[in-house]
């Protein structure tokens, strides 16, 4: 059985700062799959010989295969679900690399459980970004395939036109039930939940079904619950702000990697802080190696 499952659209993404303006594929897919084959590649070259299994499961148009071509190339097991479209975002951020205003140019087909039959693995992690690419019956079809792990980003945007709106998930309180790890940023949990508190919102959440419930307050670092118990993880320094886009997903990427490697939770969430704050440094996914986050790990462990 594979280790872990990346299932998502990779995108075709315009990315503006008030430093650059970028193009490039990107969507949880994409950061993930390229953040967590940067790890196994660094420990490869150290010996390690307990290399997780990984795998993609990625749905786009044949317009935009050069990505997947790409990614194979680096040694990335890609499954291609064929789609009429590529999913198109223009991510646009100011000086708070904590804000972003998003559009949506064209939209993917939405995934299916019979084109998912053959998926299973320790960690299933759905890569979301809208709200109808992962029907309630898809997310209750996956959970009997493995321990799977949502970001709820995907399922609170309405596109309306190409404007990105706001919503709640209308089906959360029976989607949960399926969710083992959600990942969430405050504004997230707020809209899910209706509590300002976060430790408030997160023990909704784990009321409704949720195992570990994944906080992100970026650059004011994370909040963890499971098992009934809350740890704090705390935010690193970057080196320079460079690039927001992709750090929630390296957040889950590094959480889920530690996780299927045995790690605790409070050791997973650091980890994951470190490889979030490393990503900061530069614009695409997640490139530096699973010892120089370590270290930033320990660098900051009192």
């Amino acid at each position: 059985m594979l280790d872990i499952c990346c299932i998502g659209h990779i995108t075709l993404d315009k990315i503006v700062t008030p430093a650059q303006e970028v193009y490039m594929p990107g969507g949880t897919s994409f950061y993930f799959s390229y953040g967590i084959n940067s790890l196994f590649q660094s420990e490869k070259a150290s010996g390690c010989q307990h290399r997780l299994s990984y795998k993609l499961v990625t749905s786009l148009a044949e317009s935009e295969m050069n990505a997947v071509k790409d990614m194979r190339g680096r040694g990335i097991d890609v499954e291609v679900i064929p789609s009429r479209y590529t999913v198109n975002f223009e991510n646009i951020y100011g000086e708070n690399q904590n804000e972003r205003k998003q559009r949506v140019r064209h939209k993917a087909d939405p995934f299916t459980v019979e084109k998912l039959k053959e998926v299973e693995a320790r960690y299933i992690v759905l890569g979301t970004l809208l709200p109808d690419d992962f029907s309630l019956d898809v997310i209750k079809y996956l959970h009997t395939r493995g321990t799977l792990v949502v970001d709820a980003q995907g399922f609170l945007r309405d596109v309306r036109g190409e404007e990105v709106y706001p919503i709640d998930w209308d089906e959360k309180r029976e989607a949960l039930k399926y969710v083992d790890v959600l990942k969430v940023n405050e504004y997230e949990a707020e809209v899910l939940t209706g509590e300002s508190d976060l430790h408030k919102a997160a023990q909704q959440l784990a009321d409704w079904g949720v195992k570990e419930v994944l906080l992100s307050l970026g650059s004011f670092g994370s909040i963890i619950l499971a098992d009934g118990v809350f740890y704090d993880i705390p935010a690193f320094q970057p080196l320079l702000l460079v690039d927001a886009t992709g750090c929630g997903d390296t957040y889950t990427m590094g959480y889920i990697y530690r996780r299927a490697q045995g790690a605790t939770v409070e050791e997973a969430g650091r980890f994951a802080a470190a490889v979030s704050t490393i990503k900061l440094e530069h614009s695409g996914p997640f490139s530096s190696s699973y010892h120089r986050a370590m270290e930033l790990v320990r660098q900051n462990t009192k």
